[in-house]
């Protein structure tokens, strides 16, 4: 049988599930259908009409109108409403020759406010049929009642055939009547003659006024109505062409062939043929998958957050995101420097490689450097007069090779004594190699405590050629945290609140690590010593792609511009996640309500141009090196081969989409565990041809 029955809600006139549907047959059934798209796309054939049905979009199907759907990619998910007329009947007569209709066809037709208020009233009867909270049964039927005078006030038929009729109500009850009259006796020999007598209208009057209403003269729309109505007979049963043609009304059979085959571009017996199958065929051939419902509370959140009995773990924070916003300055402090540890290890071609890597993602302005004098850098025997620079040039070269410039630490590791003449020797050495004007965008860090005269007299030569840094050693301790998801936050919240960190480029064993494996062992650094990033070089590679026009900031989230660019960032946030901790409490914290995920329901709003939308996601689970290693087992050491997978696998995931220019864009994103989400959207440039 393709007249399914609908199994309804105990003692309630409503049944809602979430389904993927690959591939679902020509069927029909006594109930109002609403298909609201979470996810993917479908192509659904309602009669004689097929229709393509994408994200966020909403398809009615009515009382025992032949149906059936088709996936148009396989990750579909579908918030499936089946509602009871027998409900409607009470509150409107004849609810099953009413007809409801969503503009699924036009491109950007289900962006105007009617079908938000549509979506909201799924989502809330969807919301009270999860939560079943106290009540819920009254607040579904109350629901039920607004959601079909707002379907007949805004989707009926005929206002969506003829937009006018809206506003006069006299003319919509004819024509209601006259639909419904036709669809009621259409097996009948009626005629514009019988329904214009019933209306007090003359035949000529009645049969301009139709085809202006409903698109079809009077006999195009009853034979229409008698061709969709054949689909169930041809289907269901196993009477002949001649025997439904009769049962539908028609005078001949070949009438009946000619109409069908005008919609249905083939004959009956053909479509007949072509698509009646035995009962186990036919149940074979559905081919979908109940999804859990509670998980659609993900996709319909942003509906429900003035709904007051929405009382839902991980409610959904909105933001309004206004591109036409001006927005102010925003400055990028906290690609100011970066800690390039030792000079003497910028001399070897793979920590080279691993600062060029970095600042190709992230650009830096200063590099820290410390030891830049010491006798590992081969400038010589600080007793003789002549110092060799050679070494410290090529390290100096190639920072400014890759645009950044050195902020040198000067400390009590160089005899107070020797300082000001080795000083004066590499004024002189790299003002004659580089200018003046080079020199002065260089900075120095004094942080000698030993001689604190001689530190001002330090200072005082230094300040003639270079710039002074406010520079402070960092007081951090080796901690196994450092490797972890818990820096993506930490990072973020302390960078927009102008907390310098001053992380190290890469990992460097030192004498007092206590070390256990080659991989992990807690330094500050962005890049372990295999050249594997570290979740902390993603939290920097976002925020380095944050424009330099702030719109919004607010707890875990902050929003800028650049042109007509705009930069998303969310990630996790609790009132602490500014504040280091030991590697021994996060263990602790994991799974607790402070690192919940947070899902983001963001309205971009003034869309004028297409944008491409680019999504980049980090987390705990995807993209860091560290929980991947964790997956490989803690090995001590690892291959080249198991290296190179680590190293591909430490990466954000990306995924892409496209806004086209409307009043408001939603976007609703997910922020899992210890982690963040970067949206960027970039305006599409259009060719000029």
């Amino acid at each position: 049988m393709r007249l399914e029955h609908v199994n309804y809600m105990p003692d309630l006139p409503i049944e809602i599930s979430m389904i993927n549907i690959q591939e679902y047959p020509i069927h029909w059934h006594d109930s109002v259908e609403i298909l609201f798209l979470l996810e993917g796309s479908i192509s659904v054939t309602i009669e004689t009409g097929k229709y393509e049905v994408h994200k966020g979009e909403i398809e009615i199907i009515n009382c025992n109108e032949a149906h059936s759907i088709k996936s148009m990619d396989d990750s579909n998910k579908i918030l499936l409403l089946h509602i009871d007329p027998n409900f409607f009947e009470r509150y409107f007569n004849d609810i099953r020759s009413v007809f409801f209709y969503t503009n699924s066809s036009e491109e950007g037709a289900q962006e105007e406010e009617k079908y938000y208020t549509l979506r909201r009233y799924l989502s809330i009867l969807a919301c009270e049929v999860i939560q079943k909270q106290d009540k819920y049964e009254d607040y579904i039927e109350d629901t039920l009642v607004e959601l079909l005078y707002y379907l007949i006030n805004n989707f009926h038929q005929l206002i969506y055939e003829k937009g006018s009729l809206k506003e006069n109500e006299e003319q919509f009850e004819r024509y209601d009547r006259i639909v419904r009259y036709i669809y009621n006796n259409y097996k009948d020999k009626i005629s514009l003659q019988d329904i214009a007598k019933r209306e007090y209208l003359s035949s000529y009057y009645l049969s301009h006024e139709i085809k202006n209403t409903v698109g079809y003269s009077f006999k195009d729309f009853l034979n229409l109505t008698r061709v969709e109505e054949s689909i169930k007979l041809l289907l269901d049963t196993d009477k002949t062409i001649s025997e439904i043609s009769e049962e539908l009304g028609f005078s001949h059979s070949r009438y009946f062939n000619k109409h069908f085959k005008k919609h249905y571009k083939c004959t009956p017996l053909q479509y007949r043929k072509k698509y009646k199958k035995d009962e186990e065929t036919y149940e074979k051939s559905k081919i979908f998958e109940k999804l859990k419902i509670k998980e659609s509370l993900d996709y319909i959140s942003v509906y429900l957050e003035d709904y007051d009995r929405y009382d839902y773990e991980d409610r959904i924070i909105k933001v309004d995101v206004d591109v036409c916003s001006q927005g102010r300055e925003f400055k990028h402090s906290f690609t100011e420097t970066i800690n390039l540890g030792n000079a003497k290890e910028l001399l070897k071609d793979c920590q080279r490689e691993f600062v060029t890597s970095l600042q190709k993602d992230i650009e830096f302005t200063y590099g820290i450097i410390y030891e830049i004098f010491s006798e590992d850098m081969g400038i010589g025997n600080i007793n003789n007069k002549f110092l060799n620079w050679f070494e410290v040039k090529k390290v100096i070269q190639f920072l400014l090779s890759i645009n950044l410039r050195p902020l040198i630490v000067i400390d009590d590791s160089i005899q107070n004594d020797k300082l000001e003449y080795i000083l004066e020797s590499f004024i002189s050495y790299f003002r004659e190699e580089y200018g003046d004007y080079e020199l002065s965008k260089w900075q120095f860090s004094i942080n000698i405590q030993s001689d604190k005269e001689n530190k001002a007299k330090i200072e005082n030569l230094i300040k003639d050629y270079f710039e002074l840094s406010n520079y402070q050693i960092p007081d951090l301790n080796n901690d196994l945290l450092y490797d972890t998801g818990y820096m993506i936050p930490y990072i973020i919240q302390n960078s927009i609140e102008e907390n310098n960190l001053y992380f190290k480029a890469f990992d460097s064993l030192g004498s007092n690590l206590n070390v256990s494996n080659e991989l992990f062992f807690g330094d500050y650094a962005l890049i372990n010593q295999h050249g594997i990033k570290k979740p902390s070089y993603y939290a920097y590679y976002f925020l380095s792609r944050l424009g330099d026009m702030l719109i919004d900031v607010g707890e875990g989230y902050i929003i800028t511009k650049s042109g007509d660019d705009i930069q998303i960032l969310l990630y996790s946030y609790s009132d602490e996640i500014s504040k280091l901790i030991m590697f021994e409490n996060l263990l602790k914290r994991r799974g607790s309500k402070k690192t919940a995920e947070r899902t983001f329901s963001l309205n971009i709003m003034n869309i004028f141009e297409d944008y491409k939308v680019i999504k980049y996601e980090i987390n705990e689970k995807e993209g860091s090196a560290y929980n991947y290693w964790i997956k490989m087992g803690k090995p001590k050491r690892l291959d080249e081969d198991e290296i190179d997978l680590l190293e591909n696998t430490s990466f954000p995931k990306i995924s892409f989409n496209f806004a086209r220019k409307s009043t408001v864009y939603n976007i609703v994103s997910k922020v899992q565990g210890y982690g963040a989400v970067l949206i960027i959207l970039k305006k599409v440039q259009k060719h000029l041809y």
